[in-house]
């Protein structure tokens, strides 16, 4: 018999793997919430089978990006009846490069409990597995697939001070260690986190050089985290500035390169501006 379900929005994480990464709370919210939402309703159905939690005469939607303000409102709708309402992603914590964020912002603004149902997360688990500081981490997402889009947005968390981590598709993750180890520096400590508590799990650890020399025209299968330490503190001489401009000139359009090399070196963009036109010019 299924426990009762208090009203409101629950975000219910699910394995990322191993079917059974999920907890007694999870599976209770599952049996008994009013109305379930998935991102891929298959795999909750198949999720709850292999727990043998009926599905019943309960409704389940369909709810992801393509189709969230078409769902939306029916999900609201029940919520403002007092309903318990159900939402998993494919896999892991919605709303970590999963959908849910609007969900969520919705059912807030209309005055709804939103609950959490916390559990499996492929960032949690390949920064525990990862050897690399867990005292402070941030979760860049995806990189864009884009050339100029991708330099910029790997140039804004190269100095963070904390363990920076990224997903990345496995036939992009050759590229993304490459403009890693170019931009970021070859020595810096990353790991490469493949297949997390699955059958063919794999961990390598290493620099960004060594991980991007073992990967180069590697075929690489599977969800992937990539994870990168904090930069050394780099003394910033004229010198040393001078020569990181000059290897991001070769990958890129000036603004770009002045971009990444101030953040690099924690100096003002408009300083290392001005260097990158005079040796753009001498060029």
């Amino acid at each position: 018999m299924s426990r009762p379900i208090p009203a409101g929005l629950h975000f219910v994480a699910t394995p990322i793997g191993a079917a059974r990464d999920i907890t007694l709370r999870a599976l209770d919210i599952l049996a008994g919430a009013d109305m379930l939402a998935a991102e891929d309703t298959r795999t909750l159905r198949h999720l709850m089978e292999i727990h043998g939690v009926a599905l019943a005469d309960r409704p389940m939607l369909a709810y992801h990006d393509h189709n969230g303000e078409a769902v939306r409102p029916r999900l609201l709708r029940a919520l403002a009846e007092g309903k318990s309402v159900a939402y998993a992603s494919e896999a892991g914590t919605p709303l970590v490069a999963d959908p849910g964020f609007q969900l969520a912002r919705a059912a807030i603004a209309a005055g709804h409990t939103v609950l959490a149902a916390p559990g499996p997360s492929a960032v949690l688990a390949a920064l525990t597995v990862s050897g690399l500081p867990s005292d402070r981490f941030l979760f860049a997402g995806f990189p864009p697939a884009g050339t100029g889009d991708r330099a910029r947005f790997l140039a804004q968390w190269a100095q963070v001070p904390a363990t920076v981590i990224f997903y990345e598709s496995p036939k992009r993750v050759n590229r993304l260690l490459d403009e890693l180890s170019q931009s970021w520096g070859k020595d810096r400590e990353a790991a490469v986190c493949r297949e997390l508590t699955k059958r063919f799990e794999e961990v390598s650890r290493g620099t960004l050089g060594a991980l991007a020399f073992e990967y180069s025209g590697r075929t690489v299968k599977g969800e992937i985290v990539v994870l990168v330490d904090r930069a050394a503190p780099v003394a910033a001489d004229a010198e040393t500035v001078e020569a990181a401009l000059r290897r991001a000139l070769d990958r890129g359009s000036l603004k770009d390169a002045a971009a990444e090399v101030a953040v690099a070196f924690g100096l003002p963009r408009k300083e290392v501006y001005q260097m990158a036109l005079k040796l753009d010019a001498g060029n």
